[in-house]
């Protein structure tokens, strides 16, 4: 039996562009968060701006659909950080066993919530 090799400088820089590619895309969920969030505010700031009362039907959902979608983006960096820690753990020890759970979660949510921004678009014209 051939004793186990720890990854090498290239695994472990995979690692951790990995890892950055996380962040990215939980920054990205968090930004996307804020911008549904403060979207009304604007609309009802221009409409104030044109001299133009818009009616603006609000069902409250954009607050929590955007500070749901920051919050998601917040733990997507913690569990992104999890997952970079225990990768380079198991390239220290020689071993790797891929894990799409974080993935698959990720995916399913922002599936989700896509379909439900959908609807609440098709309401609200």
């Amino acid at each position: 039996m051939e004793p186990k090799k720890p990854g090498g400088p290239a695994d472990h820089l995979a690692n951790e562009r990995t890892f950055l590619a996380w962040v990215r895309t939980s920054i990205g969920i968090m930004a996307f968060g804020f911008v549904v969030v403060k979207f009304s505010l604007f609309v009802k700031q221009l409409s104030l701006m044109l001299g133009k009362e818009m009616e603006i039907r609000s069902h409250g959902l954009s607050a929590f659909t955007g500070i749901t979608l920051v919050a998601v983006g917040a733990v997507t960096v913690i569990f992104s950080w999890f997952r970079y820690r225990n990768i380079e753990k198991q390239l220290n020890e020689g071993r790797y066993a891929h894990a799409s759970g974080l993935l698959t979660a990720l995916t399913g949510f922002i599936f989700l919530v896509s379909v439900l921004l959908i609807v609440y678009l098709l309401e609200s014209t």
